[in-house]
């Protein structure tokens, strides 16, 4: 996690223009497939033109979900807003799923069906490698930043991706990723019916998009529906929560430690925590407020502490809790 206040910022920030970034560059793209699609009637290009839409609805729906879920508590919402953009980010991810992988699929199979005659393909691999290069620009900004938190984390960027509270910066990547792909799906699709002459493999090509589209869109809804149930930090920060609770003078045992993601940074912490019996209440009071201070240190994330004294048994710490991926 980030070291201060003000870090913890800017992946928020940097989350922001890689979607305006991925939106722009989709919505350009779009076009330009459709284009090339409707000239060619290659089924591979029109499902990357949808597949292209439908990325640029989405990051319509990341953006709203970055600023719905950024804004401060309030009395009706004491906890802040942040699962609302985990909301937002479902709707996308679904869109994803219904929009562009359903166009790409059945588009791929009336292809094969009705071996609708592809026309000119010069225009085609011509937008293919523009839209290379475009995607390939935004995909290399989303790794970048990728690259970046996951240092900030000190764990791979394999294992930030599966970790991350930030959901926007993992669909750009994925969707980049996707899109990289999807290109090259079309780019063969369209190689080998030209070949060929037998439109099979335009229509094969179209619906491998579709199957990508799938496996991206409940990938990235899986993550968000766990978030939005309301999932737990990962097992290492759980544990080191644990040892700095664990660390004040007057602590026995940390029986029982809850946490919780509220948004991409508010992080709540609950814990049960065994003092000394032969200390006040005032003694209690200042640990809690050290214990407070020191977890917020580390994490500036955790933006909400609740600990309730309790009698406890030794050893009986809890340990090994969190998320383990």
């Amino acid at each position: 996690m980030p070291e201060t206040s003000d870090q913890s910022e800017e992946p928020q920030n940097e989350s922001v223009g890689t979607v305006i970034i991925a939106g722009v560059a989709n919505l350009v793209i779009a076009a330009a497939k459709l284009f090339a699609g409707v000239l060619s009637g290659s089924a591979a290009m029109l499902s990357e033109a949808a597949h292209s839409l439908a990325d640029t609805v989405t990051e319509i729906f990341l953006f709203v979900a970055l600023r719905r879920g950024s804004r401060p508590a309030d009395e009706d919402h004491p906890f802040g807003y942040g699962k609302e953009g985990y909301v937002w980010a479902f709707i996308a991810a679904l869109f994803t799923f219904i929009g562009g992988a359903g166009f790409s699929i059945y588009h791929g199979v009336t292809t094969i069906i009705d071996g609708e005659h592809t026309g000119d393909y010069l225009w085609s691999y011509i937008v293919l490698g523009v839209s290379f290069l475009a995607e390939g620009t935004s995909f290399l900004r989303a790794k970048r930043q990728v690259a970046g938190e996951s240092a900030r984390w000190g764990i791979s960027p394999f294992r930030f991706l599966r970790l991350t509270p930030d959901t926007t910066v993992k669909a750009v990547f994925f969707e980049d990723s996707a899109a990289l792909i999807g290109l090259i799906l079309a780019a063969a699709g369209l190689a080998l019916s030209q070949l060929t002459g037998d439109e099979m493999f335009d229509g094969l090509a179209s619906i491998a998009i579709g199957v990508l589209l799938f496996f991206v869109a409940g990938i990235l809804a899986r993550s968000n529906a766990s978030l939005l149930v309301g999932r737990a930090v990962p097992r290492r920060m759980h544990n080191q929560i644990a040892e700095d609770l664990n660390s004040i003078p007057i602590v026995e045992d940390v029986p029982t430690l809850m946490t919780m993601q509220l948004g991409p940074g508010d992080i709540l912490v609950a814990a049960k925590v065994d003092f000394r019996d032969d200390v006040s209440a005032a003694e209690v009071e200042a640990a809690s407020d050290e214990a407070e201070r020191r977890l917020r240190a580390r994490y500036p994330a955790i933006r909400y502490v609740f600990l309730d004294p309790t009698r406890g048994m030794p050893g009986r710490s809890h340990v090994d809790g969190g998320l383990d991926l």
